[in-house]
């Protein structure tokens, strides 16, 4: 999904992961970003923060992802940035702000994701 949708990982570490994808190529039938687009563009952000927390030996999956879409987007990039709310033993939890270009935000999300044993 990464190379489909275009997106490019700009910063990863457990407490914040950024990251960013194209508007164009990821848009529903009328020219607005797919919210759909934009949960994976979530997901994707906080399951590799969460991975970065889980470490080499566990593996970190999804188990909860919500999303509010604020605006729509018909052009230009996106940029998404997860912060960790919550680094446990066995979940991790994050919320991913999405922004366009100008900075205003487009999509609110959380995603938890269950540390399991490698």
């Amino acid at each position: 999904m990464i190379d489909k949708l275009g997106i490019e990982l700009t910063e990863v570490s457990p407490e914040r992961t950024a990251g960013r994808m194209p508007v164009e190529g990821n848009t529903q039938p009328v020219g607005l970003l797919h919210g759909g687009s934009s949960a994976v563009l979530a997901e994707t952000l906080a399951s590799v923060a969460a991975q970065a927390h889980a470490g080499p030996d566990r593996q970190a999956v999804g188990i909860d992802l919500n999303a509010t879409h604020h605006r729509g987007v018909r052009s230009g990039t996106v940029t998404g940035v997860a912060t960790a709310i919550h680094l446990g033993r066995t979940t991790a939890s994050y919320e991913i702000v999405i922004t366009d270009d100008r900075g205003k935000r487009v999509c609110t999300a959380r995603l938890t994701c269950m540390i399991l044993k490698g």
